[in-house]
Formats: structure tokens, C-alpha cells, sequence
């Protein structure tokens, strides 16, 4: 709310100004990018657009091709480079909880006004104006307050995005981030034209067999640590060309680990071939939330919430394994 002066003086009315007062922006999101940032990053896309902004969205090349859950999103006017007038753009990151987790030159080298948007618990604020909900299930909602305080219009090509980042950061409505205002958010996404029945399955039924190979392969090698409190199971680039599967298949394979029963973390560490400047990448997820895994994260540059967290490494795997077991033993003191 303003303080009756006009003024705004909350974090979402000041983001709001910004957003009205400005022109020009540069939209980006963490690298890796999962539902909620590709969604929140589509979803403030067509917002600005509706305010009459001049609007680009921009992720590195390398995150191409995306996990087959989120090629059909209509993302085909992202640059991988920058505009030519970079220098004169509000740069907007979108569900990243420290800059470094979009390692890109042009877009941490601190010329340009920077706009946080966000809901992560562990976010460093380094924004210029920094708005981050940590009470809310994802950015994504957070775009959506945005839409409403800013009385644009939810069309059904924002609330597709939207939804999308609603749906899988909140596990299909499972985690404990739901919350009643979630399910508000997601009527009104309805309600603008959402296909309800098309995404779910376009995010969750449409698996090629070479990642069905891949996640057999990954649940075959299962391993169990720290007395089976921590599961966790390796993808090497053997089992890449073994499956004909690619990197980005891999999304969605922890699912698998963090169900298995007495389990308190789950833990997916895969080779991250020439596309990432480390040589493996670690999904960490809590199964029961007594493990901080974005603690666990945090220690090794990555980041991310309590129950579901990564980071990448150098380290060798029995280096690995036994750094995650210590990690998970020093929190639930034992």
C-alpha cells in the first residue's frame, strides 16, 4: 500500500513503478532453467507488453534444447545475445536467488538498473530493487500480483505461461508452498484460458523412450548412503549414448528417488558433458523438509529452496558422495 502520499512503499509497489516509469527491459532467468522460470520469464514478458514496454527475454545458448517438458513453450524470440541496446535496458531477473546463477558477462557487470524478482528464501537482494516473496509457491505467482496491481489484463497466453510455473513449483499443487492463495491464483488462470488437461500433459506425458531408457538406467544404479537416509544415483555420458538420450532428459528422474520410503534426501548427480563449466551437476530434494538441501547447495555456489536445491561441482564422486553424507548427517545431528 502507498503511505497517502502517492508513494509507493511496498517491495511489489515498488517494482510496480518501475515497471510503469521505465521503457526498455531486458527479461532473464537462472540458468538451468526449470517451469517457473521459463513461465514467470513468459509470463512478465507479455505483461510488459501489455504496458506498450519494449520487451526481450534473453537465456545463454547453451540452455538449448530445453527438457522436452517445456519445448512447447512459444519461446522462439529469445536472443542469445544481447540487443544492441543493451546499455539502455532494465535488466528483470526472474526466479534467480543470486546473480550467479546467470553467469553471463553483459548481465553482471552492474551498468544496467536491475530488477529482482523472486521467491526463494536463500535470495541475496542484489537487485537495485529487489522483489522477493518467500511466502509465495513461485515467481510466477508473484508476476501474477504484479498483473493485478498493475490492472493488466490476464490473457490466455500469460496465464498458459503462468500456469506453468504454478503447476510444477508446487509439485502439481503437493509441496507445502501451496497455499490457499495458490489455488486462487490458479482459478483465475483457469478462468483467462488455461487448457488444464493440455498442459499436465504436455509437462508430464509426453516422454520420448530414450528418457525412459535413461531414468531405467539411473534407477538401476541406485545407491543408498548415510544409513539409506540419503538416495542418490549417477548419470554418467555413458549412459547418455547408451540411451540416445540427452542432458536435458533428466529432468524429473529425483522424483523417482524422493519417493522411496525412510529416505530423507534424494540426490541426482549427473556429467554435464561441455555444455556447463563444471564437470557434474547435483540435484538435491528433502523428502520429508527436516533437510535444508539449499544449505547443502549453498555451499558449493548453488542455491535454491529447502526441500529442492542444486549446485555444480568439480569434486569426484566418492569426494561427492561423502561431502552430501556429512552434510546430511551434521543437520539431522547424527
Amino acid at each position: 500500500m502507498s503511505d497517502g502520499t502517492g508513494v509507493a512503499t511496498t517491495d511489489l509497489e515498488r517494482v510496480g513503478a518501475e515497471l510503469r516509469t521505465r521503457d526498455r527491459f531486458l527479461l532473464t532467468a537462472h540458468e538451468g532453467p526449470d517451469g517457473d522460470a521459463l513461465g514467470s520469464l513468459l509470463g512478465m514478458h507479455h505483461l510488459l507488453i501489455a504496458l506498450g514496454k519494449d520487451s526481450v527475454m534473453f537465456l545463454a545458448a547453451k540452455e538449448f534444447p530445453l527438457p522436452i517438458e517445456y519445448r512447447f513453450l512459444p519461446l522462439e524470440e529469445v536472443f542469445h545475445e544481447p540487443p544492441a541496446d543493451m546499455a539502455d535496458r532494465t535488466v528483470v531477473f526472474l526466479d534467480c536467488g543470486n546473480i550467479d546463477r546467470m553467469p553471463v558477462d553483459f548481465l553482471t557487470n552492474g551498468d544496467n538498473f536491475v530488477i529482482n524478482v523472486d521467491h526463494h528464501h536463500d535470495n541475496t537482494r542484489f537487485g537495485d530493487v529487489n522483489l522477493v516473496e518467500v511466502d509465495a509457491s513461485c515467481t510466477a505467482e508473484i508476476v501474477y500480483d504484479l498483473a493485478q496491481l498493475l490492472g493488466v489484463e490476464i490473457t490466455k497466453e500469460m496465464a498458459a505461461a503462468l500456469y506453468v510455473g504454478l503447476i510444477t513449483d508446487t509439485g502439481k499443487f503437493m509441496y507445502e508452498n501451496t497455499k490457499a492463495h495458490t489455488h486462487r491464483v490458479a482459478a483465475e488462470l483457469i478462468d483467462a484460458g488455461v487448457n488444464v488437461d493440455d498442459t499436465y500433459r504436455r509437462l508430464y506425458e509426453h516422454v520420448p523412450i530414450e528418457k525412459l531408457r535413461l531414468v531405467s538406467r539411473a534407477l538401476d544404479k541406485l545407491m543408498l548412503h548415510c544409513d539409506d537416509r540419503l538416495v542418490l544415483t549417477y548419470i554418467t555420458a555413458e549412459d547418455y549414448a547408451a540411451t540416445g538420450a540427452g542432458e536435458e532428459m533428466t529432468e524429473g528422474v529425483i522424483d523417482h528417488l524422493r519417493s522411496i520410503e525412510g529416505t530423507k534426501v534424494a540426490a541426482v548427480i549427473r556429467d554435464l558433458g561441455d555444455r556447463g563449466r563444471a564437470a557434474r551437476k547435483v540435484s538435491l530434494r528433502s523428502s520429508e523438509g527436516d533437510v535444508d538441501v539449499s544449505a547443502i547447495a549453498r555451499r558449493n555456489g548453488g542455491g535454491g529452496h529447502k526441500r529442492a536445491a542444486g549446485f555444480s561441482t568439480d569434486l569426484e564422486l566418492d569426494e561427492l558422495i561423502s561431502f552430501l553424507c556429512d552434510e546430511v548427517a551434521a543437520q539431522l545431528g547424527s
